[in-house]
Order: structure tokens, then C-alpha cells, then sequence
């Protein structure tokens, strides 16, 4: 894949070789994200940052990414903000918006609204999340963030064993995550969920067909057992028609540090692409996990910065020149470990 001055649509787009680079290129910029470096290799940029959704971590991940690499970002938050609201296409505010900008990135509640917004866009478009359908660049943060976690553990993705559970009918990063898999070889793959939010039967074949060791499951405790990784997402419930029938599935696959104790093999890593649920009625990832080190979710959202500034710098064709145009920090710089 040519990734300098190419959309960012999907998962499918990526190969092996295209993964590692991507992924060197994120290691590559540790000492900027820790903020022992400063780089303005972007100096001048602007990213348009478009989140028609709610969105917290992913918008302002991508802005921080941006930021550290010396660029500057504008932003658009909700429909009600913007000339969408008065009946302007998406082919018009991409004409418009992509003259205001050297790169976009695009949040939106249709499935196929980020592509059809990158075919009249004049610069390269990152999906950012487009209904149930994918979110490319949280894939890429988890497969980072699999591959550093097995390592250290001796390790890698071929041969790894996952369990995937919650809502996986709904849940885009777990359907960008099964994809990006099928680029991976023996990999055992237990799908947690109720039968009504069972992973997409299409994605399914396509795992299997690849080799995988695929199970489809309802039940949380057998599954949790002997995987190396635990991945856990919330009820979308911004997807259902309405909350009461959300609730139906909500609270079904709870874990907790008994539960991880008693069925959970010592060095399990667990993951969740948040936000967690923590009401107590949902709490499929409890508090009382947060002191266990083998609990992840904050090392994915750290690790969301490296893989986002990685994709930018290829993107914009400067992965080579960030270390040109850096320089030590001034200010006070506490430790961002742990």
C-alpha cells in the first residue's frame, strides 16, 4: 500500500509489509508522545478534525497527534454545528473543508459516509469511525498495542489465542480487528456474545477461511480460560432503536478481578477499545481491575498517539525528516509511565 497522500478508509486497504511499517514508524515516535522531544516537521499543517459522533479519546488522539508533530487543527463536533444541519452534501463539505485543510479526519453515524466524503475531498481522508461499520486507525492501536503486550511475554501474533466479547454485531472495532487479523497466521479466535449481537456471519467465513480457529459462544467463563488476550466492548447502544432495548444485553459479560483470578490464565492481557461502560448496570470491565498489571486499556489509548502521529507522517510524507526538525523540551516533564 502507498500510504503518502492516500485515504485511510479501511482495514482491508493494509498488507503485512504496510503493517510493520506503520508500526516502525510508531515506535519511532516515543520520544515525542513522552514529551522529551518536540518535532514541528508539520509546522504549517492544518488537520480538520470532522466528529459528526460523540467522540472523546478518538478526536482528541488525533489532535494530540497532530499537535505533537508541530501541526495545527480545527475542529467540527456534532451535526447541530455544522452547515450539514441547513441541508449542505457531504460532496460540498468536502470541497469546501478539504480547501481549509492539508489533511481530515472524519467521524460520522452512516456506514460508507467517510468514503463517499473522501471521493470529493482534495486531500487524504482517515475514517475515524463510520457507523457499525470500521475504525481503521483503533485496529491498528490494538494490533500495537497485542504485539508489544505479547512480546514481552515471548510472543507474537501468529499463533496468538483471543477472546472477543461483548457486542460484536454493532461493535466497529472488533469487525476492523477480525479484519486486520486475516493478514495473521493460527490464530484462535473465541467470539463472546449474546446470540442476537453474534459477530457478522461474512466476517466469520472470512476467518475461517484463512485458517483460523474460530468459535462462536455465548458463554463468558469457559471462553476466558486459555487466550492470551481478553477484548471486551461495550453495548453500542447508540445503535439500537432504543436504550430499553440496549438493556436487554447490557450487564451480560462482566469481568471482574474474582472472575480473571479464578478462569483467567496469570499473564492474560485484557483490552477494551473504551469508553468502558462503568455504570452498574453494564460494567463489563470493573474497578477493581484497575490495579491489575496485566490490564492494558490505558497503554491502548497511549499507544493510539504513537500509531496516529505514525499514520500522519506517512501520510504527509515526513516519516523521514521528524527527527530534522526536533528539539529537547523546556518545561517540566512529569513521568507518563504507567
Amino acid at each position: 500500500m502507498q500510504l503518502t497522500g492516500s485515504h485511510i478508509l479501511s482495514i482491508s486497504q493494509f498488507d503485512r509489509d504496510t503493517i510493520e511499517r506503520v508500526f516502525t514508524v510508531a515506535d519511532s515516535m516515543t520520544p515525542y508522545a513522552a514529551r522529551r522531544r518536540v518535532t514541528r516537521v508539520l509546522e504549517g499543517a492544518i488537520l480538520g478534525n470532522m466528529f459528526f459522533e460523540p467522540s472523546t479519546r478518538t478526536r482528541v488522539s488525533f489532535g494530540c497527534a497532530f499537535n505533537l508533530l508541530g501541526g495545527e487543527v480545527r475542529e467540527t463536533t456534532g451535526f447541530e454545528s455544522s452547515a450539514i444541519a441547513k441541508g449542505e452534501s457531504l460532496y460540498d463539505t468536502a470541497r469546501v473543508l478539504s480547501g481549509y485543510s492539508d489533511v481530515i479526519c472524519m467521524r460520522h453515524p452512516q456506514e460508507g459516509s467517510v468514503a463517499e466524503f473522501a471521493e470529493a475531498s482534495r486531500v487524504p481522508v482517515i475514517n475515524g469511525g463510520d457507523g457499525a461499520n470500521e475504525h481503521p486507525s483503533q485496529a491498528l492501536l490494538d494490533l500495537y498495542t497485542i504485539r508489544s503486550e505479547l512480546a514481552g511475554r515471548g510472543r507474537g501474533v501468529d499463533g496468538m489465542r483471543i477472546a472477543m466479547i461483548g457486542d460484536l454485531k454493532y461493535g466497529r472495532t472488533v469487525h476492523s480487528l477480525a479484519k486486520l487479523l486475516l493478514l495473521y497466521q493460527d490464530i484462535q479466535l473465541i467470539l463472546v456474545s449474546p446470540k442476537e449481537l453474534a459477530m457478522p456471519e461474512e466476517i466469520v467465513e472470512r476467518l475461517r477461511m484463512r485458517g483460523h480457529d474460530v468459535k462462536v459462544t455465548d458463554e463468558l467463563t469457559e471462553s476466558i480460560q486459555k487466550v492470551d488476550i481478553v477484548y471486551s466492548t461495550r453495548i453500542q447502544e447508540e445503535r439500537f432503536q432504543s436504550k430499553d432495548e440496549a438493556d436487554l444485553y447490557r450487564g451480560r459479560f462482566r469481568l471482574n478481578q474474582a472472575i480473571y483470578t479464578q478462569y483467567c490464565e496469570p499473564n492474560t492481557v485484557i483490552m477494551h477499545p473504551l469508553p468502558r461502560d462503568s455504570r452498574a448496570d453494564a460494567n463489563e470491565l470493573d474497578n477493581d481491575l484497575n490495579q491489575n498489571p496485566n490490564l492494558a486499556i490505558f497503554r491502548q489509548t497511549d499507544n493510539g498517539v504513537l500509531v496516529r502521529m505514525a499514520l500522519f507522517a506517512l501520510v504527509l510524507d515526513v516519516a523521514d525528516q521528524v527527527d530534522k526538525y526536533a528539539r529537547d523540551v523546556r518545561w517540566y516533564n512529569a513521568s507518563r509511565n504507567g
